[in-house]
């Protein structure tokens, strides 16, 4: 049997993870060959491709990043992009395919099973806003990375008593966000969930600054005002439909700066979130998904997708997946509220 994988979407530590687990038991556990498609769907619709063996995946576990590369390609959105897929798969001679990736990536895998090709999806997002599964891996790694930059931010914030306002990544869902933020102890934390008043805000930082301590405000880039409009960085769309997002965090700065006649700055921290050695936590749960995807495939169970329930890995159709996405609920952002000003 000779199987495929590939990684889609935008790169987020852990990938490497997945593709040495898919590797090594797919080599030693059942014989098979493995073909690595490079930069998401765009490998098997143009036939880029690439053996992966042993000694290919031999050093890869602590690396960032994906050794297959990823894009945001469509091939339901390119001219015979399906067709392409099918004609690349039968010339390679692989009998199935491993998809690793978020929502864009694995709907497409969802798609392409019901058009008769044969995918298994591994859920793969630093936002953890996949729906049927408890953790994607990279999530942890990213609160991990912003959790350390606002404790650094915290000591120049307070030695030049200012406000700073940090923004992380969170389109539609504001895990992110929420997490480092109650784990930096940050003065207030916005999330797309719930638009925010900016009186409120302004209120929650001069409380803060009343008691000698400078704000740090953690907001997800998008996060909305009260009546406001996402803040756009560019007009740009990719395959999918989604515009890049970017300058809530600037945007706000400015208002607490305006209204309270303190001095206040953004931060971006943007890919920084995406990069670097994966935790611990990311390496073992996305080790375990890649284990249990190959299982997926010798078991013929296309269509569906490992996930995390509580400790256990299971399986769940790539359209409860992709049904729609897991927000932060109400409750668990009241439970941050506490912690506000």
């Amino acid at each position: 049997m000779r199987i495929g994988v590939l990684t889609g979407g935008g790169d987020c530590p852990g990938l490497n993870a997945v593709i040495r687990a898919v590797v090594r038991k797919g080599i030693d556990a059942h014989g098979w060959d493995v073909i690595g498609y490079r930069s998401g769907w765009q490998g098997p619709m143009t036939g880029e491709s690439k053996p992966l063996g042993l000694d290919s995946v031999e050093d890869i576990l602590t690396r960032g990043g994906t050794i297959l590369g990823s894009s945001r390609t469509n091939p339901y959105k390119a001219d015979g992009g399906v067709e392409q897929i099918r004609a690349t798969l039968a010339k390679d001679g692989v009998d199935a395919l491993i998809a690793i990736g978020g929502e864009d990536t694995l709907g497409v895998a969802k798609r392409l099973t019901d058009d008769g090709i044969g995918v298994v999806g591994v859920p793969k997002t630093i936002d953890n806003d996949l729906g049927a599964t408890d953790y994607t891996f990279g999530f942890d790694t990213a609160v991990h990375i912003a959790t350390e930059a606002i404790d650094r931010l915290h000591t120049t914030a307070e030695s030049h008593h200012r406000a700073l306002v940090v923004e992380v990544m969170g389109r539609h869902a504001g895990w992110i966000a929420l997490h480092s933020g109650l784990a930096g102890g940050a003065s207030v934390i916005l999330v797309p969930e719930r638009q925010f008043s900016v009186p409120q805000v302004v209120e929650w930082v001069e409380r803060r600054f009343e008691r000698e301590y400078a704000p740090i405000i953690v907001v997800a880039e998008g996060a909305l005002p009260e009546g406001g409009a996402e803040m756009l960085q560019s007009g740009e769309k990719d395959a999918f439909g989604h515009v890049r997002l970017g300058g809530i965090g600037t945007w706000l700065a400015e208002e607490i700066a305006q209204r309270t006649g303190k001095e206040s700055r953004a931060v971006v921290l943007g890919h920084t979130q995406r990069g670097g050695t994966p935790t611990a936590y990311d390496r073992v749960l996305a080790t375990r998904f890649g284990l249990n995807a190959v299982d997926a495939v010798a078991d013929k169970d296309f269509g569906t997708m490992v996930a995390l329930r509580g400790t256990d890995i299971v399986r769940v159709k790539l359209s409860e997946a992709t049904a729609e996405l897991k927000t932060v609920p109400a409750e668990r952002y009241a439970e941050a509220e506490v912690f506000f000003g």
